[in-house]
């Protein structure tokens, strides 16, 4: 959410980001939270002005009836109660204006980075840079599923009968190897000097509401019904959410943690041939990093943070590359971001396995997580990226790692995630 004081004093820089972010249906929002907050301010003003009226002439009713002038002292009476009554009014506006001001404030997007490239959508991503060779091998590689089958790895049709479509049980050498890949995350992250964290996997709406937009949010969470909780489609949520309403020392700075979590999501719409399997899924496990930082390092950071993927993910001999997203392809509260995408031998190109964001202040704005600098109180920034997300990364582990005879090699790292096994062999 920008600074009310931002929009107002550079409405044309406001419009120019909604254009490149091609919302041209937000343009008219300017303005309207331009007006709404001029409404708020007349009203605020006029009260407070009422208020120290009140109080001035309230005053005055004990001394006129102590010099028994107790018509005045009436007729002063009559004064205070006509300002409590137009007082009254406008306490009731303040909160109703300052509300719809919110609703409108909490739509326009954040200012994107200069250097972000102008794109209607992920199309018009752009390559920043590759790391590792991409192979293709001469032996047929099988589609994901069909590999975990021969480790007798995976049971969706269980699945489906116990929880619908988007479920999945992962078994034996793949379950293990899953478990394997979040615990190897955990202690890479761990090394880099992150704090390891297992957050609540449970968020209330208003985090909800200061993490992300009413789009993200209507596409992404499941609801508790009858309670105000969500099941949280990220741990970056409830990592960010820690910070709610607090105060933090300038000199503590930058918060890193690294987190695990289950991630629940809704996944709408309709989805090709290539995303079934565990490729698009309801319930996942993640291993995530989040940076709280002071503005003036959030870009620093932020190349941090994608190299950290990068590396894991080439330690486990995985290629990889870097895209830029576009304006059209940033969600609201994103000033940059970069995905990452591990290369596919058998589709013969890349798919995103995680994603980098700085989000400046806007998170913190809707959040209050304000730091105490020596110069005063500001808002900090805050970050996020994806450690690694094993269903996806389980695919591209598979993919690159897979030998013709059917086995699958454990990249060293790995190893003693893994009993020490150099290579899992197939059953089938």
């Amino acid at each position: 959410m920008l600074d009310i004081k931002f929009v107002r004093e550079n409405p044309d820089i406001v419009k120019e980001n909604i254009k490149k972010k091609f919302q041209d249906g937000k343009l008219p929002l300017v303005d309207e939270a331009i007006e709404l907050d001029a409404q708020f301010r007349a009203v605020k003003s006029e009260a407070d002005t009422l208020r120290a009226a009140r109080n001035k002439i309230s005053k005055q009713i004990g001394a006129l009836m102590a010099q028994g002038k107790k018509e005045e002292a009436q007729a002063v009476k009559q004064e205070v109660s006509n300002y409590s009554a137009r007082l009254a009014e406008l306490e009731a506006l303040e909160p109703e204006l300052e509300e719809k001001l919110k609703k409108v404030m909490m739509v326009i997007p954040n200012i994107i980075d200069p250097s972000v490239p102008v794109g209607k959508d992920d199309s018009e991503n752009v390559e920043v840079t590759k790391y590792g060779e991409p192979v293709v091998p001469d032996f047929e590689i099988p589609y994901h599923s069909d590999i975990m089958e021969r480790f007798n790895g995976i049971d969706l049709d269980s699945a489906r009968r116990v929880a619908g479509n988007g479920f999945y049980y992962l078994m034996g050498d793949i379950a293990r190897l899953h478990s394997a890949v979040i615990s190897y995350a955990r202690d890479f992250m761990i090394d880099r000097g992150f704090t390891y964290c297992v957050p609540p996997f449970m968020i209330r709406s208003d985090v909800v509401t200061g993490v992300m937009s009413f789009a993200e949010m209507d596409a992404m969470m499941y609801k508790i019904e009858g309670e105000d909780l969500y099941l949280i489609g990220t741990s970056e949520h409830s990592m960010i959410g820690k910070y709610i309403d607090t105060i933090v020392q300038e000199d503590t700075l930058p918060h890193t943690l690294t987190s695990y979590s289950p991630c629940f999501r809704k996944e709408k719409g309709a989805h090709g041939i290539e995303e079934r399997g565990v490729y698009r899924i309801h319930q996942f496990e993640k291993q995530e990093m989040i940076v709280v930082c002071k503005p003036e390092d959030s870009m620093m950071w932020f190349e941090k943070l994608w190299q950290n993927t990068v590396d894991l993910f080439r330690s486990l001999d995985i290629p990889v590359r870097t895209l830029e997203c576009c304006s059209g392809d940033l969600a609201d509260l994103k000033v940059k971001s970069f995905d990452v995408e591990a290369w596919s031998p058998r589709q013969k190109k890349y798919f995103e396995v995680g994603s980098c964001s700085n989000l400046g202040d806007a998170q913190a704005r809707r959040l209050k997580i304000r730091v105490n600098g020596k110069d005063g109180k500001y808002f900090a920034h805050t970050l996020n990226n994806t450690v690694v997300a094993p269903p996806r990364m389980l695919i591209a582990f598979l993919e690159n790692n897979l030998n013709a005879d059917g086995s699958v090699n454990v990249p060293e790292a790995l190893r003693p995630y893994m009993g020490g096994k150099e290579k899992l062999v197939p059953v089938k």
